[in-house]
């Protein structure tokens, strides 16, 4: 983003006047604007009518008063890049342009977005075909459509590619905090990381919610992600449209458990941006963040005036990682002095009806409970429906209660109801007031409430230990090179990466030269079309005699010409046999034409697709988030010695995989992918045992 176009950002983000471009559409803005409260100028431009909305119409953009510094643009496609070319020269600061017709179209459509795109300048461009922009703290509504939400002074910030989503977030009956909603539409020259980039700075933003359908520059994001870390706005995705990897990688395992999805997620992962797979929990996760705030760790404290509810609440946390640590002997001494007779002291507590609604019985028992050492705390409450609230007094009470007993400790804290519509519109607006999040189902509080605890560890470490940027993807042919087992390895074995020790050899040489190695050995037939050479035959292992080497290349040979005749080779590499390994891996890096390097770590050996264990990140990591990507993995508790068994050594596995990492990141080597199945892990070094590597 040019300077300039960041000031008309700034500009349109924040305008004096408002200047509305069009017919029917462009009194539906006027409509908008007014009912959100906006006071300044607002010109509408139409030769046809003489007034929008109670505004008086100019014939052109020429006879505006100034420089409009927001612009709704709703004319047919031609016009439209006409006007932008008229607003560019004159000075205009940022345009929505609602008018669709462009990329979205096909071929014609995309030259007349690259007109578009050339007639905006420096412009400050959302869309084109998008809904537009709604600032809810300074009142500016550059909507098409009725819109719902409302602001107390900071809230969320959230950006979509989705027009209609966007309008339905807007209707959301959850009181979330809005400060902007914003709709992307085709991206022309405003992206999704230019609005995090530019949000993030505003003060009056809590946080950022997105929905993702694609990034056009994932280089960018992590820029304006990593900004907003930082400035302590926290990011929540709802990412949409993921799909497995095409054809081009179907020659190894990793396509099937790396696709699209796994490559977001490692990029959130990377960013402590917080992945959700909802609109509903998008919207609770980002008010939990905007009203109660990130707690310091996943301590909680749970209150339910049923056993019911504590138990949801204790089963839930324990599948999130929460705790819900149990009162200490001190505490629960007290507790039970201060409860009925028939409550047990726990954590979740359910305090029971004989003192529900009772401020007098109900505050000192929070009060002991919260001070007992707590990171947040949670109450579940199912206020009644409007018409059946006599007894809603009793409920606020308890709430009174609660919010006074967190706000004495410093707890971030959420009333939860079980039922999502169990919280009215009043309470809901109470509790935003207090800084209390009122959260709308048991199951997504907790969700919610785990996510921003994981945000706040998250954002720790990468304080502590910052991702290297990540670098532009290789151009790369579409006619990528599979390399014989043979080469790669030697490649590997250049870099100081531990492979067996073996030679090749011709069938006729094998037998002596598997006796020079010393037995027993591995046999494999030497051939680039042979990615996967268990199901060729082309392999066989344990080899411990002369004979049964000379046999074995017979009886390969054969296979493999049924096989596929093309395959065969006299050409076989003859291997020592590796001593067992603590744990057999499976370690990939492969090169996305957007994300650019991405490793995979998972179980290996035959259990690659079985369990499906495994773990993806983007390159150049950290050697912390490689160590922390193996602790995900299921299997890692092997790798610590699991019952008796000796320990691998992590260390050298470290060592291997960001010597990987820097092999596949050199250029020169052109890799396109590698695929180590297995590598083994072992108690004093790490052998990388089969590799496919394919290079451009």
């Amino acid at each position: 983003m040019t300077p300039r176009r960041r000031a008309n950002l700034a500009r349109l983000l924040k305008p004096r006047h408002v200047a509305v471009i069009g017919g029917r559409d462009a009194e539906v803005v006027a409509t908008e604007c007014a009912r959100i409260g906006f006071t300044g100028p607002f010109w509408p431009v139409n030769p046809k009518r003489s007034q929008i909305g109670g505004h008086r119409c100019f014939t052109s953009v020429e006879d505006l008063p100034e420089p409009p510094d927001a612009v709704f643009l709703a004319v047919p496609r031609e016009a439209a890049i006409g006007t932008l070319e008229k607003l560019s020269a004159m000075g205009a600061g940022g345009v929505v342009c609602y008018t669709a017709g462009f990329g979205e179209t096909g071929e014609d459509g995309a030259a007349a977005e690259a007109r578009l795109i050339a007639a905006a300048g420096d412009l400050a461009l959302i869309g084109p075909n998008c809904y537009g922009l709604i600032n809810y703290v300074d009142r500016v509504a550059l909507w098409p459509f009725a819109h719902g939400g409302a602001c107390p002074g900071r809230g969320a910030a959230i950006i979509t590619q989705s027009g209609m989503l966007s309008s339905d977030f807007t209707m959301s009956q959850r009181s979330v905090p809005f400060a902007y909603m914003v709709s992307a539409g085709n991206q022309t020259v405003l992206r999704l990381e230019d609005f995090v980039d530019a949000l993030a700075e505003r003060p009056e933003v809590a946080a950022i919610g997105l929905h993702i359908e694609g990034l056009k520059d994932v280089q960018a994001f992590e820029r304006a992600a990593l900004k907003s870390l930082k400035l302590g706005k926290p990011i929540v995705a709802l990412k949409t449209g993921t799909s497995r990897l095409g054809a081009s990688l179907t020659v190894s395992h990793t396509g099937s458990l790396s696709g699209t999805g796994e490559l977001y997620d490692a990029l959130f992962d990377r960013l402590g941006i917080i992945r959700v797979t909802s609109p509903a929990q998008l919207l609770e996760t980002v008010k939990f963040l905007c009203v109660a705030g990130v707690p310091p760790g996943r301590r909680l404290a749970g209150l339910t005036c049923s056993g019911g509810g504590a138990t949801m609440l204790a089963d839930y946390a324990e599948r999130l990682g929460l705790r819900f640590t149990p009162p200490s002997a001190a505490a629960a001494e007290q507790l039970r002095s201060q409860l009925p007779a028939t409550a047990t002291v726990s954590n979740p507590l359910d305090y029971t009806t004989p003192i529900w609604g009772i401020p007098e019985k109900t505050r000192p028992v929070f009060d002991t409970l919260f001070a007992d050492g707590h990171d947040a705390a949670v109450i579940v409450q199912d206020y009644p429906a409007p018409g059946l609230d006599e007894s809603k007094i009793y409920y606020r009470n308890d709430t009174l209660s609660f919010i006074a007993a967190a706000k004495q400790q410093g707890l971030a804290a959420a009333v939860c109801s079980t039922i999502a519509e169990n919280l009215d519109t009043e309470t809901r607006s109470f509790l935003v007031e207090q800084g209390v999040a009122p959260m709308q189902g048991i199951e997504e509080c907790m969700m919610a409430m785990a996510a921003a605890a994981w945000h706040g560890e998250r954002r720790a470490e990468i304080a502590a230990h910052p991702p290297p940027p990540l670098t532009a993807a290789m151009t790369a042919t579409d006619q990528p090179r599979l390399l014989d087992e043979a080469a790669a390895k030697a490649l590997l074995r250049a870099r100081g990466i531990t492979v067996p020790v073996g030679r090749t050899a011709t069938g006729a040489e094998a037998a002596a030269a598997a006796a020079e190695l010393g037995f027993p050995v591995a046999l494999k037939m030497v051939s680039a079309r042979l990615p996967h050479k268990t199901e060729a035959g082309a392999v066989k292992l344990g080899l411990t005699t002369q004979q049964a080497v000379a046999d074995a290349v017979t009886r390969m040979t054969a296979a493999v010409t049924a096989h596929d005749p093309a395959a065969v080779t006299d050409c076989f590499l003859i291997e020592r046999m590796a001593a067992p390994p603590v744990v057999e891996l499976m370690v990939s890096i492969r090169r996305d034409p957007q994300f650019g390097l991405a490793m995979t770590l998972a179980a290996g050996g035959v259990l690659v697709e079985i369990l499906g264990d495994a773990v993806t990140l983007l390159l150049p990591a950290t050697r912390q988030d490689m160590a922390r990507a193996l602790e995900r993995l299921k299997i890692s508790r092997l790798l610590d010695g699991y019952r008796g068994a000796p320990a691998a050594n992590r260390g050298a596995l470290l060592d291997m995989l960001e010597r990987l990492a820097t092999f596949a990141a050199d250029d020169a080597n052109r890799v396109i992918e590698i695929e180590i199945n297995p590598l083994f892990a072992c108690e004093q070094c790490c052998v990388v045992v089969d590799v496919l590597m394919q290079v451009d």
